[in-house]
């Protein structure tokens, strides 16, 4: 949907050029309106302080061993109990809501700004560009992302660094692909012809015109993508290949844990229940922004659900 259309269903006054900052506002106040939006909103704004403040305020530090308190129920001391060798248990997670955010966000934006690079360029030139491009895309896809982070990071070896490449990377042709065909349609409007008709450079047209109306719908993607990259980073540490013990991270914990279950199962309970509500606060705050941005979808969804209403039996 075009920039101009959801200003429009926002009850925003559209000029001839996209106005983004219009939109943004409009976006916010949308989002502050709606239980969708604030409670997501609200979640994601104390995950981001725990990640930012944490080591302030946890209990304990997570490195630190007692060999005497070793998977201990919780109690005043440890309110989430301790691991295998004795480290508090919410520290350590308090300390891995950094990690997981620190590996997520730089690797889904980074690779949402290179897809939508390359899909741009796919998109708007077309031919030989495209072709090579797409091929590319598709080789990369038909790698689901956990084989290509074992590939790779195998290869390279495990990091910080190495498993925001590998994500960014099995991201990167999905945000290609998708902006490609935005880009290719948007091409094929009249109102691009008329701006190359009256002399405006490719690169004009791209950024004054194409990618503010690819733009939105791409930033709903991405607050849905992000949990989706942190539950790939749990797996792959979860799996030994990701981030390295002692790091405390929510895989390392998931695994150190499940070794463990049968004796105290307090190892996982809370890097469970971290990514449930990490997870589902993107996702939620995500299908908001597609309803604010994109009606089309809520009206059509509406629309199928007025027969089924219909059809119900009147009290």
């Amino acid at each position: 949907m075009s920039v101009a259309g959801s200003q429009r269903a926002l009850g925003e006054p559209t000029g001839e050029a996209p106005r983004l900052e219009r939109l943004g506002r409009g976006v916010v106040r949308e989002l502050l309106r709606r239980p969708g939006g604030v409670i997501p909103l609200t979640l994601l704004a104390l995950t981001l302080v725990t990640a930012i403040a944490g080591p302030r305020f946890a209990p304990h530090n997570p490195n630190s061993i007692d060999v005497t308190r070793t998977l201990a129920a919780p109690s005043g001391r440890h309110l989430l109990g301790t691991d295998e060798l004795g480290r508090d248990n919410l520290s350590r997670l308090i300390y891995g809501t950094r990690i997981a955010l620190e590996i997520a966000i730089p690797s889904v934006l980074g690779a949402f700004v290179i897809g939508t690079m390359l899909g741009l360029v796919a998109g708007y030139l077309g031919g030989v560009i495209d072709k090579v491009l797409v091929v590319l895309f598709d080789a990369v896809i038909s790698f689901p992302a956990v084989i290509l982070g074992l590939a790779l990071l195998t290869l390279i070896g495990p990091s910080v660094t190495s498993v925001i490449f590998v994500i960014g990377l099995a991201l990167v042709p999905y945000y290609g692909r998708l902006v490609r065909a935005q880009t290719a349609s948007e091409r094929r409007n009249q109102y691009i012809k008329a701006e190359r008709s009256l002399g405006a450079s490719h690169m004009r047209v791209l950024t004054s015109h194409i990618l503010p109306n690819v733009l939105p719908t791409m930033l709903i993607i991405v607050a849905m993508d992000i949990p989706g990259a942190i539950a790939i980073e749990a797996g792959l540490a979860f799996l030994g290949i990701g981030v390295q013990p002692p790091t405390a991270d929510w895989g390392v914990m998931l695994n150190d844990g499940f070794t463990d279950i049968g004796t105290s199962p307090w190892g996982i309970l809370g890097p469970v229940i971290a990514l449930v509500i990490v997870t589902t606060t993107f996702t939620v705050l995500g299908e908001t922004l597609r309803d604010i941005i994109d009606p089309k979808y809520h009206v059509s969804r509406r629309s199928r659900l007025r027969p089924r209403l219909d059809s119900e039996p009147q009290s």
